[in-house]
């Protein structure tokens, strides 16, 4: 068939658009995305509340509360493991600088060496410079002494971040408590759009319940893997003697909705720690070993046997997707790029004109 150049031109700056629009509107976007989350989560138990004539403001409100009180709980249960994460963090900073000052003794002779070299190379440099340059040209080298670390001013930046993501964690919280209490409004309002014919509310009505089928199966995937994960790495630690396993266990949960780079940052970070608290390699390879063991099964066997053949994705699709929303949203794009990726292909294997992106995104 015949490519209309200017159907193809008006496509690519759409994109672009589109592209510039998620970057700038970042701060708006993501607590919108996560609070729809959030909310499709909450929604069978809102429903299930609503069957028992509760009020559905009321069966929100509630869901809403159990949501924090389950969050406060786990706050509280593990805040004395991170506490005691906090206060290891200066004998373990004591003992890989011990390390780190061993080794560069083994290799004292060669870096004296190499750091004469250096020098003997900028002054011959130096002395060239200064014969070629005319007197009254001269410049007044100036060194410029870089301020030593000061762990306060990173203390005073991540204060001030953490409240910020409270305010915008209240705002999540608020949003998904009104998406919760209007239940289906936005989807009888796009039924009444699409005109008044009943074929074409009727297939509306088709793809809007597949789509939040298929996500809300991906998200009931995700939370049950993720426990799973939280749960059998919590064990392996424990098993193996590691401190705070709880912690890093629920760490380990948390990372996993992260596809390759969350596994593979636990695993290092674990096999860290591990090395920190017993000094032996073997044991450390151990650890590290069992737990990329348990988050491959579950990436191999749990996770296909649970997610519908329709709602797979390839690799390739997945890690571009992972590479473009860490680019456009940072560490959030990161963390929301799986369930983006659900959301684009379930509505482009429903909509005729975008089924062959659909296509490219599946299995």
């Amino acid at each position: 068939m015949p490519v209309d150049v200017r159907s193809v031109s008006l496509t690519v700056i759409a994109a672009l658009g589109l592209v510039i629009f998620l970057q700038y509107a970042e701060s708006v976007l993501v607590p919108i995305v996560l609070a729809v989350l959030i909310s499709y989560a909450l929604s069978p138990l809102v429903t299930a509340l609503a069957r028992w004539h509760v009020p559905r403001t009321l069966a929100a409100a509630l869901a809403v509360l159990l949501l924090l009180g389950g969050i406060g709980t786990g706050v509280y249960t593990l805040s004395d493991e991170a506490m005691s994460i906090v206060a290891n963090v200066p004998e373990a900073a004591r003992r890989l600088r011990q390390r780190v000052v061993a080794h560069q003794r083994s290799d004292e002779a060669l870096l004296v060496q190499v750091k004469e070299a250096a020098t003997e190379i900028e002054r011959t440099a130096a002395v060239a410079t200064d014969a070629e340059t005319p007197a009254g040209n001269r410049i007044q080298r100036v060194e410029v002494v870089r301020p030593a670390f000061r762990a306060s001013d990173y203390l005073w930046i991540g204060g001030v971040g953490l409240i910020g993501f409270l305010g915008q964690f209240a705002v999540i919280v608020f949003l998904a408590f009104f998406l919760l209490v209007t239940g289906d409004l936005y989807k009888r309002k796009l039924v009444k759009i699409v005109g008044p014919t009943l074929s074409k509310r009727r297939i509306t009505v088709q793809i809007l319940d597949d789509i939040n089928q298929q996500i809300e199966s991906f998200i009931k995937v995700q939370l049950l893997t993720n426990a799973v994960v939280a749960i059998a790495t919590g064990a392996a630690l424990w098993w193996f003697g590691v401190q705070n396993y709880a912690m890093w266990g629920l760490i380990a949960g948390l990372f996993n909705s992260i596809p390759y780079l969350g596994p593979v940052v636990v695993t290092l970070g674990l096999g860290t720690v591990t090395f920190l608290q017993f000094d032996d390699l073997v044991k450390s390879a151990y650890v590290c070993g069992v737990v990329f063991a348990i988050t491959s099964l579950e990436g191999f066997l749990l996770t296909p046997a649970l997610v519908s053949r329709a709602a797979q994705m390839n690799p390739v699709a997945i890690f571009v997707g992972l590479l473009f929303w860490t680019w456009i949203w940072g560490v959030w794009g990161t963390v929301l790029a799986v369930p983006m990726l659900t959301t684009v292909k379930a509505i482009c294997d429903r909509v005729d004109d975008l089924q062959p992106l659909g296509e490219l995104l599946g299995e």
